[in-house]
């Protein structure tokens, strides 16, 4: 499982023009399903997102979690993150199909609320438009 996380200031995702979901401060967190995945990768990168210390303390250093900091997170599906780029047509057989890839997705997001967080999500499949106002920036991909 891949999932790109992004601090910001703000996110929200469209879909046909109406909004399905929006976060202020918190992760932008696109997430790619890898086919060989199991619940052991959903659960250890939903940990992870949880607990990404990125955030400012008192002193200006990256050191505040995103429980504490009042985060939210806006959790994308995002199979292109598997995307295979040897030629200039990428290919995505590494991608996990859907019936795998969402309960894997879902999973990943029930985890988030468990631990407290609200979570926010586009549609699985969908043509989305994805907005973000990136605080830092600060992006990190994370990789079970």
């Amino acid at each position: 499982m891949r999932a790109v996380v992004t601090r910001v200031n703000e996110a929200r995702v469209d879909i046909d023009g109406v909004n399905v979901g929006k976060i202020d401060k918190g992760f932008l967190v696109l997430l790619g399903v890898h086919k060989d995945d199991t619940d052991k990768d959903a659960d250890y990168i939903a940990d992870r997102i949880c607990g990404l210390r990125v955030f400012e303390d008192e002193n200006g250093k990256m050191n505040v979690g995103p429980k504490d900091a009042g985060a939210k997170l806006l959790i994308i599906s995002q199979f292109t993150l598997y995307a295979d780029c040897k030629s200039r047509r990428p290919g995505f057989t590494d991608a996990a199909r859907p019936d795998t890839a969402i309960p894997l997705y879902e999973q990943v997001i029930a985890k988030c609320k468990e631990a407290g967080f609200e979570v926010e999500t586009g549609q699985f499949g969908a043509d989305m438009s994805v907005y973000s106002v990136n605080d830092g920036p600060v992006t990190i991909i994370l990789e079970s």
